[in-house]
């Protein structure tokens, strides 16, 4: 669908009509605008993505906190169950 479609005549083209626009003088400043706007939205995503992998850490320690906390309770009940037959064998 779009093969073929930035050909260098259409480029060319669209390089004319941008200086027909903007004029030469402007030029540069939109394409200052134009490089903010573009490192702006990819700073968005990438923050997005950021987020995303704090909240899966956050998770993951959870999650890992929980498994400890289950250990230790088991370590805990079967200390107790040891001492419960140590005593009952004296």
């Amino acid at each position: 669908m779009f093969n073929g479609l930035f050909q260098p005549t259409h480029l060319i083209l669209i390089l004319v009509v941008v200086l027909i626009v903007f004029g030469p003088g402007k030029l540069p400043e939109a394409g200052k605008a134009m490089g903010k706007a573009l490192r702006d939205m990819r700073d968005a995503f990438s923050s997005e993505d950021d987020e995303k992998k704090e909240k899966e850490q956050v998770i993951v320690e959870s999650s890992d906190q929980a498994t400890k906390g289950i250990d230790t309770t088991k370590t805990a009940a079967s200390a107790s169950e040891t001492t419960q037959t140590t005593s009952v064998n004296h």
